[in-house]
């Protein structure tokens, strides 16, 4: 999707219907279950959730001015997209989410390092997102971004 929105809200009502629906459910899945301290809004044509310069004013370090991000969701050609950064840096969640994605959906998990193609939207394991949002605080995030990275300060 070629999203020219600045707000969530623009970047939903640009949606088809059938990815709308869906798109505001894990919208609305990830604001009650993030991580307290994050804030959402719009990155790299997505939706996005991130540790705001106010708790990590260093920022992503590719690019400092941006916020350091966790999760981003978008709605792209033929499926709905979560990259949860978590997934990559942290190789026990990744194990974790893995293990107990075919309890939550009867689709095979189709999945890179950190990016979960969800291709069903009518099967979406929203009770499984919630839960992966639930394993790792803002302050656990940091010290592993630091850490794999070098960059503790």
């Amino acid at each position: 999707m070629n999203a020219l929105a600045t707000t969530p809200e623009d970047y939903i009502a640009q949606l088809p219907p059938d990815r709308k629906v869906a798109i505001i459910k894990l919208h609305n899945v990830i604001l009650k279950h993030m991580p307290q301290g994050l804030e959402s809004g719009m990155a790299y044509g997505m939706l996005a959730y991130f540790v705001p310069k106010s708790i990590y004013p260093s920022g992503y370090h590719c690019k400092p001015f941006p916020p350091l991000p966790f999760i981003n969701v978008a709605s792209q050609k033929n499926c709905i997209v979560i990259y949860h950064s978590g997934l990559y840096a942290k190789e026990e969640l990744y194990d974790w989410f893995v293990t107990e994605y075919p309890k939550h959906c009867k689709y095979k998990l189709d999945m890179g390092k950190s990016c979960i193609r969800l291709k069903k939207t009518d099967d979406i394991p929203y009770v499984l997102i919630a839960q992966l949002l639930g394993k790792m605080s803002i302050k656990e995030w940091i010290t592993i971004y630091e850490s794999t990275l070098n960059l503790k300060k």
